[in-house]
């Protein structure tokens, strides 16, 4: 028997939190519930989940920082669950580390499509061998490992981005983004189809969130970020990598 995916819910609101709990627990999930920031991170340890729901407005510390703090140590995919629906909230929330976004009231159909999502994005089911980005060639053709003539390389099976040979810490999303880049190298992708890549389903992230992951990972790539070399804007449509 497969094990059952666990999913930490960190809600204080109690009528939500056991509403979300006994869904979950009825669509055969394996649930722990906290109601405060610190419970969460010590469940994380204990309770070791593979998808986190977090909400924003927890009784001894904001759900950015807590969202912070635990990306700091963990790629565990992180679904926000708020009420505030402003754009730069949620905005805040993807630059803080979170892989998605959920607006209360929300269905709770969507939630478990989106855990799903997580959690295919998280745990690959055909795991591939470390390779460099010039592994990714044309769409459908095999990956062949090739040599590093540019100190990028990505492993699929660790889910490690390395620059020079240096692991270099990426959120669930900013690896998502870059795993397809390296997919197909030179082709232009514009925002909404990264959206659509990362989401997988429709999604309240909106472009700038795709800004703001692509701003962060310049930072973390590039020698120069405000003159990239391998993530290239091409104007008016969206981004590619540059592999030349």
């Amino acid at each position: 028997m497969l094990p059952l995916t666990k999913i930490l819910v960190i809600e204080d609101e109690k009528i939500i939190g056991e509403m979300i709990s006994m869904y979950l627990t009825d669509e055969e999930f394996s649930v722990c519930r906290v109601e405060s920031g610190q419970e969460g991170i010590d469940a994380i340890s204990s309770f070791a989940p593979d998808v986190i729901l977090l909400d924003l407005m927890l009784p001894d510390m904001d759900g950015i920082e807590l969202c912070e703090k635990v990306r700091a140590y963990s790629d565990t995919p992180i679904i926000i669950i708020s009420m505030n629906s402003k754009v730069n909230e949620r905005v805040r929330a993807l630059n803080a580390g979170a892989d998605d976004y959920l607006v209360k009231p929300f269905s709770m159909q969507e939630l478990k499509a989106r855990i799903g999502v997580a959690v295919r994005r998280y745990k690959p089911s055909a795991p591939a061998a470390e390779t460099d980005v010039r592994a990714y060639v044309a769409a459908g053709a095999a990956m062949e490992p090739m040599s590093a003539n540019h100190g990028i390389t990505l492993d699929l099976q660790k889910r490690l981005l390395a620059v020079h040979g240096q692991p270099i810490d990426t959120t669930f999303s900013e690896f998502e983004l870059m795993k397809l880049l390296f997919q197909y190298p030179g082709r232009v992708f514009t925002r909404d189809e990264l959206i659509n890549t990362l989401r997988g389903i429709d999604s309240y992230v909106n472009d700038r969130a795709i800004d703001v992951h692509i701003t962060n990972l310049r930072k973390k790539l590039e020698l120069n970020p405000k003159e990239p070399h391998f993530i290239k804007t091409v104007w008016g449509v969206g981004y590619k990598l540059n592999l030349e």
